[in-house]
């Protein structure tokens, strides 16, 4: 899809890779609304962009009634004749500790952002979005690998990943396409300093979150249906596909040093 003069729904938009994917979409001439939590962190977003007074913002908190809130703008935009004509799911996030050591608020924070959320905005959409129209769900190589000290992000993302397929699947000649992107480690602000210690220590590659956002261009322009971001991650989804002992067994020589850091304070 050509992304000039379109009009595209980001949510998550403040964060790394939605303050990036944002200035990269401003750039292709697309006219961004830009949901996230705090005002002020918006407003400085769009302000920054090219084509300023293009773009919208709406605070919305997705924990809470944020859904509602974005769905009812594009609804009265919708009777203004102004229509959306691609929603991408970026909001996120994780903790990265073991199961054990999560607590219960940690647990439905990430259930609700990561997978609720993307889930009951699509449904959303599809009384409002544009004909051809895109839905693309960000989310993670762990969604096909179980990594410890992720077990509820893991579990999140892989959620997201098949509703993509159905809801895909779903929509066969509708004139929407749904589209999944996974990124492996990415560096942004979501990951505490614990985290980008053992992906050095491991010798895990992290991409920028700009690198990150340009292949979400790339995604959107190709329309490509399913993506996963990085070598040799993309190797290791397929074993865990075929042969997953082989990565049990590779992820069991990381354990003790994953236990280490996941144990530690913040």
């Amino acid at each position: 899809m050509d992304l000039k003069r379109k009009r595209i729904l980001l949510t998550g938009a403040t964060g790394g890779i939605g303050s990036a994917l944002a200035i990269q979409l401003a750039k292709q001439g697309a006219y961004l609304i830009l949901a996230g939590r705090k005002q002020t962190k918006l407003d400085e977003l769009k302000n920054s962009l090219e084509n300023a007074s293009e773009h919208r913002c709406i605070r919305a908190d997705l924990e809470a009634d944020g859904i509602e809130t974005i769905n009812t703008a594009c609804l009265n935009w919708k009777d203004q004749g102004i229509y959306i004509d691609i929603v991408i799911n970026n909001a996120g996030t994780n903790t990265f500790a073991y199961l054990a050591q999560q607590t219960a608020a940690d647990i439905t924070r990430e259930t609700q952002l990561n997978m609720l959320a993307p889930i009951l905005l699509s449904q959303k959409a599809l009384s409002w979005l544009q004909r051809p129209g895109i839905i693309l769900n960000i989310g993670s190589t762990f969604s096909a690998i179980g990594y410890p000290g992720y077990s509820t992000y893991c579990a999140t993302k892989a959620a997201i990943h098949r509703f993509s397929e159905a809801l895909q699947r779903e929509l066969t000649g509708t004139g929407i396409q749904v589209l999944y992107l996974a990124p492996r480690a990415t560096d942004t602000k979501l990951n505490d300093q614990r985290v980008t210690e053992l992906n050095t220590l491991l010798g895990n590659k992290t991409d920028s979150a700009e690198y990150v956002a340009s292949e979400i261009i790339t995604t959107l322009k190709a329309e490509t249906k399913y993506r996963w971001i990085g070598w040799p991650e993309k190797l290791f989804v397929r074993l865990n596909q075929l042969l997953p002992s082989v990565v049990s067994s590779s992820i069991r020589k990381q354990h003790t040093r994953i236990t280490e850091f996941a144990s530690k304070s913040l």
